[in-house]
């Protein structure tokens, strides 16, 4: 079990196998990170994440896994499950161990997480921890950041470590759309004057896009902050129903159906059935131009109202069978060595969580010399216009409402 060295001895082996893993990370903790190191030796870590994205899985599987088992003898086994997918596998697990996990370990020892799923594993007390401020890679962390920082509004209280920073943009292509709006009343406009060329999806992406609405009709990211108003919700909500009722006859297929996932989007918009798809990475148009999924001449674009920008976490479940590997292969993905490998757009292109301002001079100079593509957005650019998120509600309650009266439209 987690924490226990290989053959087990008394100092780490039978005593943490009678141990809680909550008991067990808060002693991981405290110890040198070399004893933490030792204990996560020869252990297997199975990581619940989204496998949506064939360059995501490829960097997880290819990259990282090999040099977890050469340098730390780890076995990384990536599987399956986000958002929903997580806490449900979590509470059946705590259910089946009668009601509470006490010594009953469960399948993952990692999970990739943000925002409302965060929020509702550590309401149901799902996630072991404090534990993140003690990888020795947390002090490159970009702490100063409020993107970085707060996670959705929440403070992550060392429960969860970041690993990736991206910023929502638009994807257009510069031949069939060379001067894009900028705005979100120039898009609603655009929308109306080229019918069937516009659409989001149902997913993570779209719900963001809706976001991105709900702050530009309703008065900016800061009248939403502080936690969620019903109040504002529902007046901030009532524009974006008024800004998609006028749009959304316009939209792809007259906005009877809409794409499933971003995936869909990029191949309507790469077989010129739409001129715009979208991405919670702004950097994603690099990465899939080079892989031939997207045309040459695509370009990503912020809106000037300003786009969401977030982080995204891992946690250790508060069940989780190898919670000293875990606390390793965070650390890892921390390293600028992981991070600069992501953020490579031949690679993922994932922003990095770093201080890049603070690593040793090799490393900012490699990051540095990343912001040369010309298909990027400058980076000055994506920090004017980026917005945090708000409180997971907001992202709920948009999700839901938008299904609801999508389904009473009859679309």
């Amino acid at each position: 079990l987690g924490g226990c060295a290989p053959g087990g001895d008394a100092a780490g082996g039978s005593a943490a196998r009678e141990a809680t893993t909550a008991d067990e990370v808060a002693r991981l903790a405290a110890l040198p990170w070399d004893s933490v190191r030792a204990r996560a030796r020869g252990r297997t870590v199975v990581w619940r994440m989204w496998r949506g994205d064939p360059s995501v899985n490829a960097f997880v599987d290819r990259w990282v896994a090999p040099r977890l088992r050469e340098r730390h003898g780890i076995e990384l086994r990536a599987v399956e499950g986000q958002g929903p997918e997580i806490v449900n596998q979590l509470v059946v697990e705590r259910e089946a161990a009668g009601g509470a996990f006490g010594r009953t370990r469960g399948t993952a020892s990692l999970v990739w997480i943000n925002g409302e799923t965060f929020a509702n594993l550590r309401r149901e007390r799902l996630l072991a921890g404090p534990w993140a401020g003690r990888l020795p890679n947390a002090a490159y962390v970009d702490s100063a950041s409020p993107i970085v920082a707060r996670d959705f509004e929440q403070d992550p209280a060392g429960h969860e470590s970041p690993w990736g920073r991206v910023q929502f943009a638009l994807i257009h292509d510069t031949v069939r759309t060379p001067d894009p709006p900028r705005t979100v009343a120039a898009l609603g406009a655009w929308i109306r004057a080229h019918p069937g060329r516009f659409t989001h999806d149902q997913g993570f992406t779209g719900v963001t896009f809706l976001k991105a609405l709900l702050y530009a009709e309703g008065g900016g990211q800061a009248r939403f902050a502080g936690g969620f108003d019903e109040a504002r919700y529902r007046e901030g909500s009532a524009r974006v129903w008024a800004w998609l009722d006028a749009a959304r006859p316009h939209f792809w297929r007259a906005g009877r159906t809409y794409p499933p996932d971003v995936a869909a989007m990029h191949r309507l918009f790469a077989n010129g059935e739409i001129d715009f798809t979208m991405s919670n990475n702004d950097n994603e148009v690099v990465t899939k131009v080079r892989q031939g999924v997207l045309p040459p001449t695509s370009r990503a674009l912020v809106l000037r109202d300003g786009t969401i920008a977030n982080a995204h976490y891992l946690g250790i479940p508060a069940n989780a069978p190898e919670p000293a590997a875990a606390m390793v292969v965070a650390d890892f993905l921390l390293s600028p060595e992981a991070q600069y490998e992501k953020r490579r757009p031949e690679v993922w292109a994932d922003g990095t969580v770093l201080a890049v301002d603070r690593l040793p001079a090799e490393w900012a100079a490699r990051f540095r010399a990343l912001e040369q593509d010309p298909r990027q957005v400058p980076r000055d650019t994506l920090a004017r216009y980026a917005r945090p998120e708000v409180a997971p509600a907001y992202h709920e309650r948009l999700a839901a409402d938008w299904r609801a009266r999508v389904r009473a439209s009859g679309r």
